[in-house]
């Protein structure tokens, strides 16, 4: 390492979806392997890294915020170097290097494995040799890691801008996923929680066909990993065949996350999306009644172009019959360049704010009974951290995705670990999270 650049320290502000951390923690790794000190307070760093989503407009307001937040640090001296990455500067770079001066580098999403080229040149030393070694500076807690299997999305949904961002599907070759995981296994990785805008649709560009479980097949058999978790998997391919490996393979969590966005026919037709209404109440129904212990997850938009009190009317009764374990919802926001952008019949934000709040309401009554038929029962559970501020341990079951479900505040006996499997009864539930009391540890 150049003289110039030795003591220097790196912190980064990981913003958006796991997806976008798993970019951040393979930069870091370079960054650490190239001789820089990773450290977690921005405050004790000369280079800062903002990893920035821009997928919505609550998106590039949040990467702004922490942009001009370090920026100020600069101004005051503190920070040298203050580096963009991610989604933000991918769709609006030169805009972004026109107004923000104070910013000395914005990178696109190519330009993310050239991290430590580019802060030589901003430090005018030479390029070093370039390193071969690949891995992760982990920034999330727990024994759990992001496995990123394809990137880009070619679904094209009339709302969305990832790709117009991010390009369209491309899978990554199963020998370099199943060495990753090698990889996460052998820094005490338990679980996998794989990831991608699509994850269902995996090796569909790359084989010709598809490829989903023939790749969990493998990364069953690596050593070490217990639990494998799927994201964002679309309805029209959460197929019978695929329900029942979940349902069948010990290390799988009996867990689905199906982004279902409505179910008015005329606007799911408008939204682009391939599955129409009585498909997606057939496809809850196979779920519930063949596939009773599969713990079901959905997102959806309300105020979208067009919806109006009768399609609400008609989201709200899905919600309520449906009872998903857990429900996220986002009002409608009008992207630039996207399809739903150019519908004359746009909805107020007041009326977005109003129905969004309705969801929310009938979704939180929903959880909180479902949450009720867990009490009593002992589940294998997943220790992330020890919480200082309670006192108390936090951990997952294989039917909570960590941070976005509900947690598990695990009182201790003396025996819990980070990073190990202990088997708790959940004792109560107060809206947020389950508190439990250890069962009996399991390794």
């Amino acid at each position: 390492m150049n003289e110039k650049l030795k003591g220097k320290k790196v912190s980064a502000i990981s913003l958006g979806c796991d997806k976008n951390r798993v970019d951040l923690e393979k930069m870091l790794f370079r960054l650490k392997d190239y001789g820089f000190e990773i450290v977690d307070d921005i405050n004790d760093a000369q280079i800062v890294i903002v990893n920035t989503c821009a997928f919505i407009t609550p998106a590039k307001k949040e990467a702004l915020e922490n942009i001009f937040e370090v920026c100020l640090l600069k101004a005051k001296g503190k920070v040298e170097k203050v580096l963009v990455t991610g989604c933000l500067p991918e769709r609006h770079k030169a805009q972004l290097e026109q107004e923000i001066k104070e910013v000395d580098a914005f990178l696109s999403l190519k330009e993310n494995d050239k991290i430590c080229e580019i802060i030589e040149d901003l430090y005018a030393v030479s390029h070093e040799k370039k390193r071969g070694g690949e891995g992760r500076i982990f920034t999330s807690r727990g024994s759990y890691a992001y496995l990123k299997i394809a990137d880009g999305c070619s679904n094209g949904c009339s709302f969305c801008t990832i790709p117009r961002i991010r390009g369209r599907y491309i899978s990554y070759p199963i020998e370099k996923i199943v060495d990753e995981a090698k990889y996460l296994a052998s820094k005490n990785i338990k679980e996998l929680i794989l990831v991608a805008q699509d994850v269902s649709r995996y090796g569909e560009d790359l084989y010709k066909e598809n490829k989903l479980i023939a790749l969990l097949e493998k990364l069953s058999k690596i050593k070490g990993i217990e639990w494998i978790r799927l994201h964002y998997i679309y309805p029209e391919k959460t197929t019978n065949e695929l329900l029942s490996y979940i349902d069948s393979n010990k290390k799988m969590c009996k867990y689905v996350d199906i982004p279902l966005q409505h179910i008015d026919e005329d606007i799911l037709k408008s939204m682009n999306r391939r599955l129409d209404e009585k498909g997606t109440r057939d496809l809850i129904s196979l779920l519930k009644t063949e596939y009773p212990n599969i713990h079901i997850r959905s997102t959806f938009i309300v105020g979208y172009p067009t919806e109006d009190k009768i399609s609400f009317k008609k989201l709200c009764n899905f919600i309520k019959e449906s009872k998903f374990d857990y429900a996220g919802f986002f009002p409608y926001y009008r992207e630039e360049n996207t399809a739903s952008y150019y519908i004359k019949r746009q909805n107020s934000e007041l009326t977005k704010k109003r129905r969004l709040k309705k969801m929310q309401k009938l979704q939180a009554e929903v959880a909180f009974q479902k949450a009720k038929e867990h009490l009593g029962k002992t589940y294998k559970t997943l220790v992330d951290y020890f919480d200082s501020s309670t006192g108390l341990f936090m951990g997952h079951t294989e039917f909570l995705s960590p941070t976005v479900d509900f947690g598990v505040k695990i009182v201790d006996n003396g025996n819990v670990k980070v990073g190990e499997f202990t088997m708790v009864k959940l004792l109560s539930f107060d809206g947020a999270d389950y508190k439990g009391e250890v069962y009996e540890s399991s390794k």
